[in-house]
């Protein structure tokens, strides 16, 4: 190996990786050449190969890797996307928090004070709770809840809420890491009120009631479970804290938007839950983190527990949430400030014209069949599973492309775009295209099929010229 780096070809690569960095890379080179000479007949690689192989390696580590895309996939907290985007309040304020700022400084006193205070009064004023807590993602506040408030004892739990989501997250799991026993009551698609004395009765050192949301699924059918202001007189009388794991974190009823069934954070406070826990990067539209919104001395016991410190959020974090929740205080419009929900309200009238917009831009293109069709698009992340919204689409067949081979060069071209594939067609979704993005999706598209691009007019369509 010192043969290969102290070739005088290797100069350029140590002058531009240095020459640490180009001794591991050729090590590696030479682990891929051994691997191969021993399953196969091949010649042995030169000094060349090997530099030649450990520049490319030293290239892709270094390259970028993390890209902006345009969603035309009709999912709107897309989790491989980075789910919610930011509003443009959250998106200044961490502009703001990448430089110095007073995050755990009292500047007034001018002595240090915690991160947690930029946050909690605002929980507390949005939700109506007595106070509120933020750490770095949901299931880490499920986990500290559990271990803050279960002292190791019984958590008494649904069988029809021991779910998995993404990442292999499991309740059971979660329960087991935060030093708690897990019990579980009634059956699959059924549990009863009773279900939950039994247990209460048969464990009398249990400590905490957890209901948590179904999340990216449903039972349906013959299904039951009691109502959460009588899991919450039930555990009060007994001397137990309910806690509920809400998942999605919805702030505003979006019934009203053709968005139905999703309970809010504060419908389930004013139910009698002690302690609500809820993600900051789904429905509420913030950056991720998992909140927990709830009774003081209950909220006072998970920030003072050591998982806190372990969990707590960074300062880019913090920034973007607190502009995220300052979005739900009045006077502002959430519904028209916060883009997830924004995107979920959208009207067909809206996407409709989205869509032709969009169509009519690409109608020159040769070999390009477009069309406006109707779809359906969801929430996403683990919300509202079930409920299909109403969308539209611009449908794109080429004559020259087939929908896989379009589908990539809009993934990897200059101007990212994901859409989705029915039946040899590619669909772009309006749902999840903001109208500012329009153009350059279409540019993206005119691109991906080697079409000029259309110069914009003079002047605005309306607009007489000057003179």
């Amino acid at each position: 190996m010192g043969v290969v780096c102290e070739d005088p070809a290797a100069a350029p690569l140590k002058a531009l990786h240095g020459a640490e960095a180009v001794t591991r890379a050729v090590r590696g080179a030479l682990s891929e050449a051994r691997a191969r000479l021993a399953v196969r007949s091949d010649r042995a690689p030169t000094v060349a190969d090997l530099l030649e192989t450990a520049g490319r390696r030293l290239a892709d580590s270094r390259r970028e890797t993390l890209f902006p895309v345009i969603n035309a996939t009709g999912v709107v907290i897309h989790t491989n996307l980075g789910r919610a985007p930011l509003a443009q309040e959250a998106k200044d304020a961490i502009g703001m928090a990448a430089d110095f700022t007073n995050l755990e400084m009292d500047l007034d006193s001018g002595r240090r004070s915690s991160r947690h205070e930029h946050l909690d009064r605002l929980i507390a004023g949005v939700t109506g709770a007595e106070a509120g807590l933020a750490v770095n993602n949901c299931a880490g506040a499920v986990l500290l809840a559990l271990a803050a408030l279960g002292g190791g004892g019984p958590v008494i739990v649904s069988r029809g809420e021991l779910v998995e989501i993404g990442g292999g997250f499991r309740v059971p799991d979660v329960v087991s890491q935060s030093g708690s026993r897990l019990v579980e009551v009634g059956t699959t698609n059924r549990t009863h009120l009773r279900d939950y004395e039994r247990a209460i009765t048969d464990h009398p050192d249990a400590r905490i009631l957890l209901r948590t949301h179904p999340s990216n699924f449903r039972i349906t059918g013959f299904t039951s479970t009691p109502p959460l202001d009588s899991l919450a007189h039930l555990a009060h009388a007994r001397g137990l804290i309910l806690v509920e794991d809400l998942g999605g974190g919805a702030l505003v009823d979006l019934s009203a938007h053709g968005v139905p069934g999703e309970p809010t954070v504060q419908d389930s406070l004013r139910a009698g839950a002690d302690l609500v826990l809820f993600s900051g990067d789904k429905l509420l539209g913030g950056p991720q983190a998992g909140l927990a919104a709830g009774r003081k001395a209950t909220v006072e016991a998970l920030a003072a527990h050591p998982l806190a410190r372990a969990l707590r959020l960074d300062k880019l974090s913090v920034a973007a949430l607190a502009a995220t929740l300052r979005l739900y205080l009045p006077p502002s419009d959430p519904v028209r400030r916060v883009p997830v929900l924004r995107l979920l309200a959208q009207s067909t009238d809206e996407l409709e014209a989205r869509a032709e917009s969009v169509r009519a831009a690409l109608g020159d293109i040769p070999g390009l069949v477009t069309a406006t069709v109707a779809t359906e698009g969801y929430a996403g992340g683990g919300a509202l599973p079930m409920l299909a919204l109403p969308g539209r689409a611009v449908s794109l067949r080429s004559d020259l492309l087939s929908a896989e081979d379009l589908a990539l060069r809009l993934r990897t071209g200059g101007i990212r775009v994901l859409g989705r594939i029915d039946h040899e067609t590619l669909l772009l979704e309006m749902r999840t295209v903001e109208t500012h993005q329009a153009p350059a999706l279409v540019e993206a598209v005119r691109a991906a099929l080697g079409a000029p691009e259309v110069p914009p007019p003079a002047h605005p369509p309306d607009t007489p010229s000057p003179g």
